[in-house]
């Protein structure tokens, strides 16, 4: 599956997001909504990107009971996006509810949005994972067994470090996305990232996607840099 890169939408309002994406002209993109704008801004914001073309990953790491969780994604699937997530500790039950309320969400003839869930946050180093959350493990154990509780559970794949992709495909079976963030070019600030690697990296690793942020939103000229980084990432076909 060809997927461009997603750009990560890290706004605290419609005005400010719309406007950033003025600079990208009638180019469509994939583009991902997280909390901080969802929050503010609610469906409408979504129906106003896929009217101008563009492809939305909704990022609301969705963490509850099995049938709260259910009913939540069988509403989301009606708001046209592409892909969604849910957080791997919720389990496997939470994460089959996901599944199900989405396919009974998705009307007849429509497809239905990726569902992908989060491992451990690209933020969170092996020191605080076993420190912090009490998981007596090594960090690419905890991800792989969160990576195959959501296989187990029908889901399309991960989210994840492109550090931990290729680890993930060595025991996991083709076709199984990885999602991956924490993406910066050479020589920027990893502000508050831990495992990041350059486009270059993510394409070499084996990432199924890259989600790139402040190396575009903070970029002076944020079409070309992201030109830049699809022309790159495009060179592994």
């Amino acid at each position: 599956m060809s997927i461009k890169p997603i750009i990560a939408l890290d706004f605290p309002n419609t005005e400010e997001a719309l406007a950033f994406l003025e600079q990208f002209g009638d180019e469509s993109l994939y583009v991902k909504v997280g909390m901080e704008l969802f929050y503010q801004t609610g469906p409408k914001l979504l129906e106003i990107l896929k009217d101008k073309g563009h492809q939305i990953f909704l990022d609301l790491k969705l963490h509850d009971i099995p049938n709260t969780v259910y009913r939540a994604m069988k509403g989301i699937a009606s708001l046209g996006v592409d892909m969604v997530n849910v957080h791997a500790a919720g389990g496997k039950n939470m994460m089959k509810a996901a599944l199900t309320g989405l396919e009974e969400g998705t009307g007849n003839g429509k497809e239905r949005p990726l569902l992908i869930a989060v491992t451990q946050l690209t933020s969170t180093s092996e020191e605080q994972m076993q420190q912090e959350q009490l998981v007596h493990a090594t960090l690419n154990e905890s991800i792989l067994h969160y990576a195959r509780l959501t296989f187990d559970s029908g889901l399309d794949g991960i989210v994840c470090s492109s550090l931990e992709a290729k680890f993930i495909d060595q025991h996991i079976a083709y076709p199984f996305l990885k999602v991956t963030p924490g993406i910066r070019l050479s020589g920027e600030d990893t502000h508050d990232q831990k495992r990041v690697v350059t486009p270059e990296e993510a394409r070499e690793l084996g990432s199924s996607a890259i989600v790139v942020g402040r190396s575009i939103t903070e970029s002076k000229y944020p079409f070309e840099t992201y030109k830049q980084i699809k022309e790159i990432w495009e060179a592994k076909k």
